[in-house]
């Protein structure tokens, strides 16, 4: 009898972790994305969530495509049609909030969401690019599994997460990570600029939560 009771207060503690470790969005910050936006924003922040928790144990591969996948069903869109200005660089909140955005918006949003799955920010950079296909400059988010590795490209022109070698159509020019974000933000293709202009922007204004 003790050891079925013992069981069963293990049973129950197994699957108060397993609940409390489910991703999951405040109610007030729903209601915020819906009033602001609309009810189709605030069902693509349940989808997202619903797609972090039927990853959230799996590889880094696995999350790499399950959230490449999901950003990727956002319909690309320039900045000046969106926002009414040249370059804008979108929060997560607002990229899925106005569902469109250009290359940048596709590389953050995938940033802060792999952040949140567990995966290693040394591993993740975003790498500017040159595209032969387009004959333009582009952004795409890359993964190193080691430092010398060749790393995987998270990619919206192509939707495959491929490695780099599979990328010919890619010219690199220079990456950074996190922590640079905002000096990259300001600056041109292939020239950093100094620290003192930095900006702060609340990039992980969306938090999911478990």
């Amino acid at each position: 009898m003790k050891q079925k009771i013992l069981f069963f207060i293990f049973l129950l503690f197994s699957t108060l972790l397993a609940t409390s470790s489910e991703f999951k969005v405040k109610e007030e910050i729903l209601k915020k994305i819906e009033k602001e936006f609309n009810l189709f924003a605030k069902k693509r922040v349940l989808a997202l969530v619903k797609n972090m928790n039927e990853v959230r144990d799996g590889s880094d591969l696995e999350k790499l495509e399950k959230v490449n996948d999901f950003f990727n069903k956002v319909p690309y869109g320039k900045d000046v049609d969106i926002w009414g200005i040249s370059d804008y660089w979108a929060t997560r909140y607002e990229f899925i909030g106005k569902d469109k955005g250009d290359c940048e918006d596709y590389v953050i949003a995938k940033y802060f969401t792999l952040l949140e799955l567990g995966v290693d920010s040394s591993k993740l950079f975003m790498s500017y690019v040159r595209s032969s296909k387009f004959d333009a400059a582009h952004m795409v988010l890359t993964y190193y599994e080691t430092p010398k590795s060749i790393p995987l490209v998270l990619d919206n022109y192509n939707y495959k997460v491929l490695p780099a070698t599979q990328r010919g159509d890619l010219t690199p020019i220079y990456s950074f990570d996190g922590k640079e974000l905002f000096n990259a933000k300001q600056s041109r293709i292939g020239k950093l600029i100094p620290a003192s202009t930095k900006q702060s922007r609340p990039w992980d204004e969306l938090v999911i939560t478990r």
